[in-house]
């Protein structure tokens, strides 16, 4: 395949577009309300009215107000621009509806009211906060384009940037873009993406004593947080645009093979992925010669068993090579020895959404978005006391009184927002009097939190912040791969400690004991899990050190 071909794919694409486009979204959190009955009522409401041709169904990946779900949106094209989310270029169009919770019973009612007629399903505010507020990137195509149909992507820009870095660039100015924009890695620790790119790049293998160039990409899509679905809706709603991703990166490093590394309570989005990756190699995309280039390239998906450690990237490497998913000590760190002894490349999902934009529209553009050092935009997963639960994308520097009470409608019934979680198990909790601090990397970690792969909970007044510290250790203390003994019997011990002050049981010297075992657990596990587990404790004592003195005092 090439350029005029590519071109010829779009064009027809946007050729056969109807009128009225009638988006449901088919993403797992609108396909548990029953969102697939609705598209095919909405379908079968087209036919009785005769209107195969000038509306078309089209089943799309998130919409992000998850809580209203299901949700359709009405738009007559040619009228106006797209209208979840917003940029300097993009405005709200008058011809565009968005219906929350609709049933299947719903569907003659809002084929009815195209024609003009009327209905009693519940409308959505298009220009609410949580919609206008929002600068999309990563979720640009989210809602939009087909996930099950490549040449949706396609004619929505897709794979125009691979194309470019074949053709037009070599694998070092593709290195040198990705670093001047100033992407950092999306999967928590914020490292940046360029220099890890350019240190694989460089690297040379003796695995097995013997100099080879084979090296490998990773998508570390093993997403664990509680409370977090970010990567999960990107793959279910636009998966051509992380495997574009990972080939412009592939091509930079000089790699012919990538995994994916998903987890098994993905079922939907292993299913778009497989189809993604069957489209892509048909069309000469994927596989031997990418676009009739001397590239080659495939990629292959790996299911993990759900265990949280293996979102550790050397607990996930042996996971891959079919070994027990645990943690092995750095150095060697990965982009010198990972899969097999060979140099690996892993980023998150969210990483790899961005390299196509980065590619298209220049580092320089993706640099201006965001904070000096925080470039660009990420995606939260909002959920928790609060009015609007959903996904989220936010330029880096926001603060987190736009996204809480702003965007999110703040808690529900009159509630007082009291704290947020960033960072899942890894994170901390951060009070409400601290809600003008922007959301970038510097910031979160001042505040004794971190951005994490983009969960962000919110609690109210009626939360009691020692049982959420409990939670949090409950979860490490289960997710423990055991290897090592600090985190195997550290989190267990802390664990218990936190239950008893929960129950009103514990001393002074409980608490004191408590602070010690934290410090011991964070500074001599073996990886980032037990290393972090201490964090939610660590910023629950730090912000609400009177809810734990009160139960002691009890």
């Amino acid at each position: 395949m090439d350029l005029p071909e590519l071109i010829e794919i779009a064009q027809k694409e946007r050729a056969s577009e109807k009128l009225v486009q009638i988006r449901c979204c088919v993403a797992a959190g609108c396909l548990s309300a029953n969102s697939q009955v609705v598209k095919q009522r909405l379908e079968e409401a087209v036919t009785a009215e005769n209107l195969t041709e000038k509306v078309e169904v089209r089943g799309v990946g998130c919409m992000r107000l998850c809580c209203q779900g299901p949700l359709v949106q009405v738009e007559k094209l040619g009228t106006g621009d797209w209208v979840l989310g917003t940029g300097e270029d993009s405005r709200q169009s008058p011809h565009s509806k968005l219906y929350e919770k609709v049933t299947p019973d719903h569907a003659p009612s809002i084929i009815t009211a195209i024609n003009g007629g009327e209905t009693t399903v519940q409308q959505g505010d298009l220009t609410h906060p949580f919609f206008t507020s929002q600068m999309p990137i990563v979720l640009e195509n989210s809602g939009k384009v087909d996930p099950e149909r490549i040449q949706s992507y396609i004619a929505a820009n897709g794979y125009q940037a691979l194309y470019h870095v074949l053709r037009e660039m070599t694998p070092s100015e593709v290195v040198d873009t990705v670093t001047r924009s100033g992407l950092r890695g999306r999967g928590g620790a914020g490292y940046p993406t360029g220099l890890k790119w350019a240190t694989v790049a460089k690297a040379k293998s003796d695995a097995y004593g013997e100099q080879s160039d084979r090296k490998f990409v990773i998508c570390n899509a093993d997403e664990g947080d509680p409370g977090a679905f970010m990567d999960r809706s990107v793959l279910e709603s636009d998966p051509h645009r992380v495997l574009e991703g990972m080939a412009i990166a592939a091509y930079s490093i000089g790699a012919n093979q990538g995994y994916i590394y998903i987890r098994a309570e993905y079922p939907i989005a292993i299913n778009r992925l497989q189809i993604a990756i069957r489209q892509a190699q048909r069309l000469g995309i994927l596989g031997t010669q990418v676009f009739d280039s001397h590239f080659d390239f495939k990629i292959d998906i790996r299911i993990g068993a759900g265990a949280y450690v293996c979102g550790e990237e050397t607990a996930l490497m042996a996971s891959i090579e079919g070994k027990r998913g645990t943690p092995h000590p750095r150095p060697p760190y990965p982009a010198e020895s990972g899969l097999w002894g060979y140099p690996t490349l892993i980023n998150n999902v969210e990483t790899y959404a961005n390299i196509a934009p980065i590619i298209r529209k220049g580092a320089e553009w993706f640099a201006n978005i965001g904070t000096q050092k925080s470039k660009g935009t990420k995606v939260f997963a909002l959920a928790g006391k609060i009015r609007n639960t959903g996904l989220i994308e936010v330029p880096m520097g926001t603060s987190l009184r736009q996204i809480v009470e702003a965007m999110g409608g703040g808690v529900p019934d009159g509630g007082v927002v009291k704290a947020v979680q960033t960072g899942g198990p890894s994170g901390g909790c951060i009070p409400a009097a601290a809600f003008d601090s922007p959301v970038d990397y510097e910031s979160l970690t001042q505040l004794g939190s971190m951005m994490g792969s983009g969960g962000m909970i919110v609690m109210d007044e009626t939360t009691n912040m020692v049982d959420v510290a409990r939670f949090f250790m409950e979860f490490c203390m289960d997710e423990s791969c055991g290897k090592c003994i600090p985190c195997r019997v550290g989190t267990v011990q802390l664990y218990k400690l936190l239950a008893k002050i929960s129950e009103g049981k514990a001393s002074f010297a409980d608490l004191e004991l408590l602070e010690e075992l934290c410090d011991m657990v964070k500074h001599t596990s073996l990886c980032g899990l037990g290393q972090s587990a201490p964090n939610p404790v660590f910023s629950t004592l730090r912000y609400f050190r009177d809810e734990y003195l009160a139960l002691i005092s009890h």
